[in-house]
């Protein structure tokens, strides 16, 4: 049977002749042979580039200078802005809330007695405010004079009262939106019906 080619290889001892001549290789980390030609010192990085621009692997990422705010400093900021924001709006609410009290503490003030309403007055006077006709009672002549500009009527924590026409002035300066209805005599009349017609 003839001889494998290791076999004859063997035997003409060229095997162990290849086997001295190749020394085997120190073993470097993992296992892999190390390269005599390597320089000393680090060794650059492998693998894939840090994720952020930090240079540090899964650090929290800081913003350079000039770069946007983080994520919590932005819920930050605008947790603040809409804080100032309601503070504001409440400061503007009570402002309003006081002057309106001022106004009516004023109001309360300026018609205390002064109302001319008679309890058993007969006559309607009507009128338009807030869009709705209204209507106060009042005698004969009081409507003559309400028609004439000569009276006033107020409207005071809901009730219409009759009040003097210098009264009526004072209010509108006072607060404009109490005062309900003072006719102008000298107003150009807007339509052909009497002033003195009770409706």
């Amino acid at each position: 049977m003839a001889d494998s080619l290791r076999d004859q290889l063997l035997k003409s001892g060229l095997v162990q002749k290849l086997k001295a001549e190749a020394k085997p290789e120190p073993k470097g980390a993992g296992g892999k042979p190390a390269r005599s030609d390597a320089r000393p010192g680090p060794r650059p990085p492998q693998g894939k580039p840090p994720a952020r621009g930090d240079g540090h692997r899964g650090g929290p990422a800081r913003p350079q200078g000039g770069g946007e705010p983080d994520l919590a400093q932005a819920y930050a900021l605008r947790a603040r802005t809409e804080r100032e924001e309601r503070e504001r709006a409440q400061r503007e609410a009570e402002q309003k809330a006081r002057e309106k009290r001022e106004r009516k503490d004023k109001l309360a003030r300026l018609l205390n007695g002064k109302a001319l309403n008679v309890a058993d007055a007969e006559h309607a006077r009507h009128f338009e405010h807030g869009g709705k006709i209204r209507r106060v009672y009042c005698t004969q002549d009081q409507l003559a004079a309400l028609n004439r500009g000569e009276l006033a009527i107020v409207q005071q924590n809901g009730r219409y009262l009759i009040v003097g026409s210098d009264v009526g002035a004072e209010v509108k300066n006072v607060w404009g939106e109490a005062l309900v209805l003072l006719v102008d005599p000298n107003a150009p009349v807007e339509d052909d019906v009497p002033a003195d017609l009770i409706w």
